[in-house]
């Protein structure tokens, strides 16, 4: 079956066609441990989670590695103002191993809560140094760096195209209309590789031009070069690293090696927060101990995620994590009946199943369309019949969805008497007779208890 992915490099959607047959290699972006992750970086996380699990589903082995920005990564995406490390250690009162560490172990726990795989490589900016530093004397050797008084700079001048993966026109740019301008670079779109540091800089190791800094772009093309090869089968990314940090890592990869890193480059949209963009001036800035404060399990969070294609903008709402969660708790109840159901499946039935397998696999397999393999995840779920045979084709497609469809609600314990009434009303209902159906769900409101009716069963709950 083809497995389509949406390419940024070519803008069409592409049938993957991996460099190895057996393996798949991908680099992603990781975070810039300076603050907690929000769950707008989740989102990122979550599709390049899917992305995994997709290509796993498809019989392919995976090599990830994923960088931790730990340093080199400015409060600008342009080559001005402080580190964001520095900045947070300032504002903190830590050292910025101290602040690498502390948001580091926060993003592994988010990771964790929201059963989102590791990548089977990590590694930090701090820890490749030396591998930066080769790195940018290549760029240096081939002819396409030069050194100020300041920086050693990248010359976008010497590539046959800049950029690749945006339409901005940097032959007409003028200098300093959109882009700051250092008066000793040659062409103001050049970026920084390496930055030589002030004397008051903490962070800084010896180089060939003095106590410096790697610039935030070089990190990524040296350890992806490192772990993965010149070239790889997939990078990814949040939608914000386009147009300057994603450009840079081509630009640097083709000026080292003549080669695009990666044959593939897939981006995960903006996450919306009520209609509009997430601020602290908004107050609106959410991460996930906040959905956990609020008592939901964050999975919750992962399911809500699924509802938008990972390339459209999702809105977040609290509304919907409520729907969610309600979502989740009747899918896993819908799982564990199944499990336990005696009833026996009929050739039309397994038909049935066998025709929601394939339906599933091909909308993950067009570019990870998640919303419309949901369809089919609940069109086995709600399946009337219940028998173990449907709870494994459902765990089957929890490989992909990974919301730990087999974890066991923990459930208040409903009274006898409570579910005596309940029996009656189901027995009620099966005989059509709907009057003493709403007198029974009357009494159960007297008594304190909700009852709600789906195709696949009464859930009760306590008011």
């Amino acid at each position: 079956m083809d497995f389509k992915l949406y390419n940024t490099l070519t803008k069409s959607k592409e049938i993957f066609k991996p460099i190895s047959e057996n393996g798949v290699r991908i680099y992603s972006c990781g975070p810039t441990v300076y603050k907690n992750a929000t769950i707008g970086n989740m989102r990122t996380n979550i599709f390049q989670d899917i992305l995994r699990r997709v290509l796993r589903y498809n019989g392919y082995q995976i090599q990830h590695a994923m960088n931790i920005t730990d340093v080199g990564h400015l409060v600008s995406d342009g080559d001005e103002g402080e580190d964001k490390m520095l900045k947070s250690a300032r504002e903190e009162h830590k050292s910025p191993m101290q602040i690498a560490e502390y948001y580091t172990k926060l993003f592994f726990d988010d990771l964790k809560d929201l059963n989102i795989e590791t990548p089977e490589i990590v590694c930090k900016a701090t820890d490749h140094i030396k591998e930066m530093l080769e790195y940018v004397k290549k760029l240096i050797e081939n002819g396409y760096a030069y050194e100020t008084s300041t920086a050693i700079y990248f010359d976008v001048s010497k590539l046959d195209r800049y950029p690749v993966l945006t339409n901005i026109d940097v032959e007409n740019q003028k200098a300093g209309a959109r882009v700051e301008v250092d008066q000793e670079k040659r062409n103001p779109y050049d970026f920084a590789l390496w930055i030589k540091a002030p004397e008051n800089h903490l962070m800084k190791w010896d180089s060939p031009w003095g106590l410096s800094y790697p610039g935030w772009h070089i990190e990524c093309s040296a350890m992806g070069q490192k772990y993965l090869g010149e070239q790889f089968d997939i990078h990814t990314g949040g939608i914000d690293l386009i147009p300057t940090h994603h450009e840079n890592e081509i630009a640097q990869s083709k000026g080292s090696c003549g080669k695009i890193p990666a044959n593939y480059w897939m981006h995960g949209e903006y996450l919306l927060i009520n209609g509009g963009k997430m601020s602290k001036s908004l107050g609106n800035v959410y991460l996930i101990k906040d959905i956990k404060e609020k008592g939901y399990d964050p999975i919750v969070y992962k399911l809500f995620s699924y509802s938008c294609h990972y390339r459209n903008k999702l809105n977040f709402t609290w509304e919907g994590i409520d729907a969610a969660s309600k979502s989740l708790e009747r899918l896993r109840t819908s799982y564990q009946n199944h499990l336990n159901g005696k009833d026996e499946l009929t050739k039309a039935d397994r038909e049935k199943l066998n025709l929601a397998e394939e339906n599933f696999h091909k909308a993950i397999n067009d570019d990870l369309n998640m919303p419309l393999a949901m369809s089919f995840v609940w069109e086995v779920a709600r399946l009337e019949k219940k028998n173990v045979e449907v709870a494994k084709l459902l765990a089957k497609f929890d490989s992909v969805l990974g919301v730990k469809i087999d974890k066991i609600i923990d459930k208040e314990e409903i009274p006898e008497e409570i579910m005596e009434i309940v029996e009656q009303r189901k027995e009620a209902r099966k005989n059509r007779d709907f009057q003493k159906s709403d007198e029974l769900r009357d009494e159960l409101l007297k008594r304190g208890y909700t009852v709600k009716d789906t195709k696949e069963e009464m859930i009760v709950e306590k008011c």
